[in-house]
């Protein structure tokens, strides 16, 4: 058997990546970015020059490897977790992964590398309904739009970005709309799932609350 997974959904802005990493940093883990995953899959398109609204164009998938290590994201060797933060890779993202075949190839990695690896923490937007239905703990972090836009400011700033905080809001609720819409793998809370509403608490928080409910399953589970 695998062993302990975690799976954490929520929207953009919610803090999962930010969170699963320092979690995972704090138990030794493994941590898979499962949006990092797409993010890639969205650079490798625009730089091949396919037609982003041509599904049969992304063919490129069985001969390309995209995998996450140590919280970095590659395409074959090369480390592109820098280049997939550009914002033509964020203006495109939901509309690559809103592909079915898109999502099956990058679902199919997600599942071998969780049945390959010990204790993982995978977060992403359909791990605990689709990835992984069956992990032993699921979480699904929210906020309200305007601190998930607060958020990304703040990301945006740090990188010397200037951006209208209305900007932000638009862009925020522009993705929840294409995320818990599209056909393929919607965005949606497992039933499962335990909320955890991240609006008003620090990533340390969050962070405690998480581990605290991983170490009560692991009681249970007796792992």
């Amino acid at each position: 058997m695998s062993g302990f997974r975690v799976a954490i959904d929520g929207p953009a802005g919610s803090g999962k990546s930010t969170i699963s990493s320092t979690i995972a940093k704090t138990l030794g883990w493994t941590h898979i970015d499962t949006g990092a995953m797409y993010r890639a899959v969205t650079l490798q398109a625009i730089e091949l020059g396919i037609d982003l609204n041509d599904e049969a164009a992304y063919r490129f998938l069985e001969t390309c490897h995209i995998h996450y290590d140590h919280d970095r994201i590659y395409i074959d060797d090369r480390d592109v977790t820098e280049a997939i933060r550009s914002d033509k890779v964020t203006r495109n993202v939901s509309l690559v992964s809103s592909f079915p075949y898109v999502r099956k190839m990058l679902v199919g990695l997600q599942q071998a590398a969780a049945k390959t690896t010990g204790n993982i923490i995978m977060d992403g937007r359909d791990i605990g309904t689709v990835v992984l239905p069956d992990a032993e703990l699921k979480i699904f972090l929210t906020a309200n739009v305007e601190e998930r836009a607060k958020r990304r400011y703040a990301e945006r700033v740090q990188k010397g970005k200037q951006e209208p905080m209305a900007q932000m809001i638009e862009e925020i609720v522009n993705r929840d709309r294409k995320d818990s819409t599209r056909e393929a793998s919607p965005l949606r809370q497992a039933e499962d799932a335990i909320v955890i509403d991240t609006t008003s608490l620090t990533i340390k928080d969050v962070v405690k609350k998480i581990i605290a409910f991983i170490e009560q399953k692991e009681n249970v589970h007796g792992d």
